[in-house]
């Protein structure tokens, strides 16, 4: 059988990793990269028998690329710590380890928690490449959704991994509020100046592809809570483009005299 390594990054996810290392225990060997738990987390990991590592925090991509490289073997399962797969999954998983995979990289599709419950099969969830061969890949140097890429075909497995970031409204609010600041440096080195008009545009595009294009109408009220904060991302996305445009080529106008200096807000990568 083919070797696996799981590699994961953690910073306090005592709440979620025992059920994520428990879906790959196993595994030939699991990575843990840590920057900085205070609680449980590390416990948890050496409960597991982890390799863990501690690393102060280089932004998602850099992160988890480190983590890659402190895996052992050829084959590699990236998860977060607040994910983990199911039991479908792993059955084929292995019995793809076991026959020796010929593709690069394989996508599996990741089921939501929406807030108060799972969302529906019947939903069309998003696939992601997680299992992969390290030495035709690595992970993007992106501040946000910093994802796996491989040199060579990619082939889609059936069984599905579960995700349980977004616990509450607030949760998801605050997330994409930083996802949207992380990505402001990076829209405007690639597009230059902002599109004001995106933010009419784009919003309600985006709340018809997650609520009617990919079903999450069959998540009830909570489907549509979260299709509602998708298209608010996407104006974030754009809102914040144009302030920092802003700030730079007109800070203070029209500020009265006496006012308070007019500080531009950081623009840290999340």
């Amino acid at each position: 059988m083919t070797p696996l390594s799981v590699f994961v990054t953690t910073l306090d996810n005592a709440r979620t990793l025992e059920a994520c290392l428990a879906s790959v225990a196993w595994a030939d060997e699991i990575v843990v990269l840590d920057s900085g738990s205070t609680d449980a987390t590390l416990d948890i990991a050496q409960r597991f028998g982890a390799r863990i590592a501690q690393q102060p925090f280089l932004g998602y991509g850099r992160q988890k690329q480190r983590a890659l490289e402190l895996t052992a073997h050829r084959w590699v399962l990236l998860l977060d710590a607040d994910e983990m797969l199911s039991s479908d999954a792993q059955a084929e998983i292995r019995a793809l380890l076991a026959a020796v995979p010929k593709a690069a990289g394989y996508t599996l599709p990741r089921h939501e928690q929406l807030f108060w419950r799972m969302s529906h099969p019947r939903v069309r969830h998003n696939r992601f490449l997680r299992l992969f061969d390290k030495t035709r890949g690595a992970i993007d140097d992106l501040p946000v959704h910093a994802a796996p890429r491989v040199d060579g075909p990619v082939e889609r497995l059936r069984g599905a991994f579960y995700h349980f970031g977004e616990t509450s409204i607030r949760t998801k609010v605050a997330k994409v509020t930083a996802y949207a600041a992380g990505m402001v440096a990076g829209k405007r080195a690639r597009h230059g100046a902002a599109r004001p008009w995106m933010m009419l545009v784009y919003p309600p595009f985006a709340f018809f592809r997650a609520y009617v294009l990919k079903r999450q109408y069959l998540d009830g009220w909570a489907g549509f809570i979260a299709a509602v904060v998708m298209a608010f991302y996407a104006f974030l996305k754009h809102a914040q483009w144009l302030e920092a445009e802003r700030f730079e080529g007109e800070p203070g106008r029209r500020m009265p005299a006496g006012a308070p200096p007019v500080v531009p807000p950081p623009r840290e990568p999340v």
